[in-house]
């Protein structure tokens, strides 16, 4: 994406951090309202699970489709002014989504409002994660660039796991439109942040259409999409699920989640760089699988906070090490392009996840939604042991 940076800098590693912790406080515009907004929606009468689920996950469908363009902004005009865009993007989508408070309103209209800020929402994330990843690659170089995965997603899903009990205080006490002011102001600091980290000059060359760079990291993307069933279920749902049992701290579930997922990444965020992504990426799955059935089966609270931490550790290092296996099959001035595609897999299984699972979940209970973010970890497993294989017959 940068073939170096413009000035140099003799700690680029501290350039790094600048950036993930701008995008720790930024990203709080996605996980301060995740878990909030199906509990706020429950309480309108006449919407369900289903309804729920959709606000929630219609944000990664204009996610998936603002991806090419995102990746083709970090490409052209590099990582600095697609992440900064995607930022400015988070504060008005966030302002938006403020005035599905306004109890006035009825609540269809409320719930359009709800859903168009939420779509905003999506394609700013598509410009600050596929930015920060650009940005973040050209300041370290390719060789490290599982690093910048595993900081950027430490970063984001820090985020989550500080945001998602916040959200839901700052929502029972003060309601939905003054968490989504919250929302909106945090961003505007993670601007400042970056203001004067240095930009990045794009590498030059031919560009493939889009879908033919899908169809080279097809199986890597995949793989992550089915690893992210079970981040959405957890995310949207696991809380549900404690205030459906009667259990105490619905949002500790989302901080074990967040805190597992943090140390993996801090913890293994240099081993695909070391020992290859897709090696990384079979133990992952497994534990994924394994924390998302431990859910499923969870009759007492302290079990499904063991299910959230496994699913947390598990989850952490699928991206980054899926994603090094797709910035070493592409050329470099095609990186941006093959992350937001790569990136389009995942958000692809959140968006869809969120409406199937509440849907199931209306039918057959909350806990169905574990075994499905657990069979499908397995199926991830499947996948990534085939491509071991075929890598051996190879050689």
């Amino acid at each position: 994406m940068c073939a170096s940076p413009v000035k140099s800098d003799p700690a680029p590693l501290r350039l790094l951090g600048r950036l993930a912790v701008a995008l720790f406080l930024s990203y709080m515009a996605v996980a301060l309202p995740l878990a909030a907004i199906p509990v706020s929606i429950l309480h309108w009468p006449g919407y369900g699970n289903g309804l729920a689920g959709l606000a929630v996950g219609i944000a990664f469908f204009s996610t998936i489709l603002s991806r090419n363009h995102a990746g083709v902004l970090a490409d052209t005009k590099g990582g600095r002014p697609c992440m900064r865009t995607g930022l400015a993007l988070y504060v008005a989508a966030s302002l938006i989504c403020a005035l599905s408070g306004l109890t006035a309103l009825p609540e269809a209209a409320r719930y359009i409002i709800l859903l168009a800020g939420r779509l905003l929402l999506g394609i700013g994330e598509s410009l600050t994660i596929v930015g920060m990843l650009g940005w973040g690659i050209g300041l370290m170089g390719q060789q490290r660039a599982g690093r910048v995965l595993a900081w950027t997603g430490a970063a984001m899903y820090g985020a989550f796991a500080v945001g998602g009990p916040i959200g839901l205080v700052v929502y029972e006490h003060w309601g939905i439109g003054t968490l989504m002011v919250l929302s909106a102001a945090l961003p505007l600091i993670g601007l400042g942040l970056v203001q004067d980290v240095p930009a990045c000059v794009p590498h030059a060359g031919a560009r493939p259409p889009f879908w033919r760079i899908l169809g080279t990291i097809r199986w890597q993307g995949i793989a992550v999409a089915l690893q992210g069933v079970g981040f959405a279920a957890l995310g949207a749902f696991l809380p549900l699920r404690f205030i459906h049992a009667h259990w105490p701290y619905a949002g500790f579930g989302l901080t074990c989640f967040g805190l597992a997922f943090v140390a993996g990444r801090f913890a293994c965020g240099h081993l695909p760089d070391r020992i290859g992504g897709l090696k990384v990426a079979l133990f992952s799955l497994m534990v994924e699988a394994a924390g998302q059935y431990l859910l499923w089966y969870a009759p007492t609270p302290l079990i499904a906070f063991a299910g959230a931490v496994l699913t947390g550790a598990g989850c952490s290092m699928v991206f980054p090490s899926l994603g090094v296996e797709v910035v070493h099959r592409v050329a470099p001035h095609m990186r941006g392009a093959a992350l937001g595609g790569f990136s389009a897999f995942q958000d692809l299984a959140y968006g869809a996840t969120g409406p199937l699972a509440g849907l199931l979940a209306d039918r057959f209970g909350y806990d169905i939604v574990f075994l499905l973010g657990g069979l499908c970890a397995t199926g991830g497993v499947a996948i990534v042991l085939a491509q071991i294989s075929a890598r051996r017959t190879d050689a």
